[in-house]
């Protein structure tokens, strides 16, 4: 089957937009009360996985390059990358059983809090990945007192990013700063630009559109060096239980495709152009270099980077979580093991 992008329907034909407030707000909701219910079946007999990523952001370059490049077909799983927009209606889609994996941040934690059966399998981008872009009237973060901020989503990255910043500042989301959760960059910067917000939490390539809007970078995220799940692999456990198999080859591809975006610019940025459906010279190398080098060459999970999230979750039971339960580094550990991983490097 040929690779491509496809935009998700749900099985009754509705199709995914990215989320109003109200509705970003009903995800969060009906994640925080996930009932236990049936694991989906996953075909045996099939090899194809989908993947659900929120965001058209440079983050996700592995897994389209994996696809653009056919690693997929050659560690033999067929991938098709799945735009759902937005961190928590991708994690809700998730632990329905209506794809296998996610590419996806911090929007996990709360949903296995309430109980859900997904796991972090990998984690790809170590910390946060996204800056805080401001009005002409913003200076510094303690101006942001008593105005609006623009974040994605309730419980996903931004907003724990966001969380952490103030706390820095003895500030409070929420109380001594409004939040306006708006569900994708694209819908931020349109908030930002039309005065409905101050301030907007942007992502490569998206960052340069802003600049180009006269905007400006008050902060990166980045330069925080907060251990965090920016960008993680999930699995729903049935997943994992069914076809263990399936799970070790998409990991194969997915580190090889790791390998191509750290050392191969050329073919990153072709995967880019078409996957953010731009000729723009400028936006595609905006996105490269956001995030060239960051992924680590083996993305195991560390109960560091969960117990950083779980410190700015607002779930009741977040506090008393352990961050050992929230992810399954056994089968990334087995490909590196096996010496997979060495002796792709170690290929000329």
């Amino acid at each position: 089957m040929c690779i491509q992008t496809l935009q998700f329907h749900y099985t009754r034909g509705e199709k995914i937009f990215a989320p109003t407030v109200a509705l970003a707000t009903t995800v969060i909701v009906a994640l925080l009360f996930i009932q236990v219910s049936p694991s989906p079946i996953f075909a045996a007999s099939a090899n194809t996985i989908r993947i659900g990523y929120p965001q058209p952001s440079g983050a996700m370059l592995p897994i389209w390059v994996m696809a653009e490049t056919k690693l997929d077909q050659k560690y033999g799983v067929d991938l098709q990358n799945i735009y759902i927009s937005g961190g928590a209606r991708l994690t809700q889609t998730l632990v329905s059983g209506d794809i296998e994996l996610a590419a996806t941040g911090g929007a996990v934690i709360n949903a296995v809090l309430s109980g859900a059966e997904i796991t972090y399998v990998a984690a790809s981008v170590p910390t946060y990945g996204f800056s805080l872009y401001v009005r002409n009237d913003v200076k510094d973060v303690p101006s942001l007192k008593g105005k609006v901020v623009g974040l994605m989503t309730k419980g996903a990255s931004t907003d724990h990013g966001f969380t952490a910043l103030l706390r820095q500042y003895n500030l409070r989301s929420g109380q001594d700063v409004k939040v306006l959760y708006l569900g994708g960059v694209r819908e931020g910067l349109a908030a930002l630009d039309r005065g409905i917000v101050s301030a907007t939490t942007i992502s490569a390539p998206t960052t340069l559109m802003a600049r180009r809007m006269g905007y400006k970078e008050l902060l990166n995220f980045a330069h925080l060096k907060i251990p965090y799940i920016q960008l993680g692999i999930v699995a729903h456990k049935a997943f994992l239980r069914q076809q263990p198999e399936r799970m070790k080859a998409f990991l194969r591809g997915y580190v090889a495709a790791i390998k191509v975006v750290n050392e191969d610019a050329d073919t990153s940025k072709r995967a880019l152009g078409k996957y953010l459906a731009t000729s723009d010279a400028a936006i595609i190398e905006e996105a490269y270099q956001a995030y060239r080098g960051i992924y680590p060459k083996v993305p195991y999970t560390t109960e560091e980077q969960v117990r950083s999230i779980l410190a700015v979750a607002d779930h009741p039971k977040a506090a008393g979580a352990d961050p050992k339960d929230f992810f399954d580094n056994r089968f990334m550990k087995e490909i590196d093991d096996s010496g997979f991983i060495t002796e792709l490097y170690g290929r000329r």
